[in-house]
């Protein structure tokens, strides 16, 4: 047994790098950490979004134009307060940190982990786009390229392009001959764990988070239409159907419509009243804007949301907790690394006389760009 002291910033150090060991989900988006205080949950900070550029051609008459970096904000709420505490021993506080670390640090941040792999997962409900069939498990080469198809139409670039299962799929593909000699890539523990290979242009990893999504069941014994013309730019439509049939029911955020070709996705739940229902969908009404009595393919079906993505298409945003005041220096820090922020302090229990150690992370996620991912539905 060691004779050294475990102090909050050993703690903190040592379960910074077990979350980022931990993660697959964490370690695939972009992430984004500053050091300035919030005072807890709830709290709302402006992140910078990735720049972007037009490249235009040189005219030499006129030079060069000069752009502003389009990188923009966007605003994420710090909503998720994460936190594991337990209560130690004077015998555990002097062990040495490998060993206190694997009995007590790497399941408590194996825990942060999948937590935060569950908030980003859940971002699915902001995609439009998609391929695959509810339902059916994803289980060849297809499924993939599919979704790569998608990506290329929406001209997202070609690096940083991961994809994340779930075991189901895992399973089907792992079958395939290309996957069998899937080389185990990936710079930490978790994702060299859940590591499929590099395959058709994406960084492949099983997420055993990954979200299924509980459809709505509207329904017609007829066909679903629009009703009236929607201009371009429209994000609101409604739903009837032909004489014949009989609509009801209610949709879900995250459901999925198909319309005239173009893919679109609800974003609040909403019911039918009197033959009809008014939705709300994004991406906006294209050019041209979406004709009257348009047919609608509704998938109402439950269905896995496996995820082809860009890093950029979504956010993991952190922030440090203040530190509280009525505790020594000694006892309280903050780490902080890669986009990754804790908080570790310690306390005392005086009913049992113990020691508590609690560790604790803000953070919030944002998809940033929708048109930089797609569902495989499964």
């Amino acid at each position: 047994m060691a004779n050294t002291f475990l102090t909050p910033s050993v703690i903190a150090r040592e379960a910074l790098m077990q979350l980022r060991n931990n993660t697959v989900m964490a370690n695939l988006v972009h992430r984004d950490y500053a050091n300035e205080f919030i005072s807890g949950v709830g709290n709302t900070v402006s992140v910078r979004k990735p720049a972007t550029f037009d490249a235009k051609e040189f005219d030499r008459d006129s030079g060069i134009d000069i752009q502003d970096a389009a990188e923009g904000s966007v605003d994420i709420k710090m909503d998720k307060h994460l936190d594991v505490s337990f209560e130690v021993t004077d015998e555990e506080l002097t062990m040495d940190i490998q060993n206190f670390s694997e009995q007590l640090l790497e399941p408590a941040m194996q825990a942060f982990a999948q937590k935060i792999d569950t908030y980003l997962t859940a971002l699915y409900k902001d995609i439009p786009y998609y391929t695959g069939s509810a339902g059916n498990t994803p289980d060849a080469i297809s499924d993939i390229t599919g979704a790569r198809k998608l990506l290329n139409a929406n001209k997202v670039p070609l690096q940083n392009r991961r994809f994340v299962v779930n075991t189901d799929a895992e399973d089907k593909f792992l079958q395939l001959s290309a996957f069998h000699e899937a080389d185990k890539l990936g710079d930490t523990t978790g994702l060299r764990e859940a590591s499929l290979g590099r395959k058709f242009g994406f960084d492949m990893f099983m997420d055993q988070n990954i979200a299924d999504h509980t459809a709505g069941d509207l329904a017609t014994d007829g066909t679903m239409y629009v009703k009236g013309a929607v201009d371009a730019g429209a994000t609101e439509l409604t739903i009837d159907d032909d004489t014949s049939g009989t609509l009801a029911g209610s949709v879900k955020d995250g459901d999925l419509l198909e319309i005239a070709g173009e893919q679109y996705v609800i974003t609040a739940d909403a019911d039918a009243s009197a033959n009809e229902i008014a939705v709300s969908f994004y991406p906006a009404a294209p050019t041209g804007g979406i004709a009257d009595n348009a047919e609608i393919t509704y998938t109402a079906t439950d269905h896995a949301n496996n995820l082809g993505f860009h890093k950029n298409a979504f956010a993991l945003v952190s922030r440090p907790l203040a530190l509280p005041r009525g505790k020594a220096d000694a006892q309280k820090a903050i780490v902080n690394y890669d986009g990754f922020g804790l908080r570790v302090v310690y306390d005392y229990n005086s009913t049992y006389k113990k020691d508590v150690v609690s560790i604790d992370m803000v953070c919030g996620v944002k998809t940033l760009t929708p048109e930089l991912a797609v569902r495989l539905i499964g």
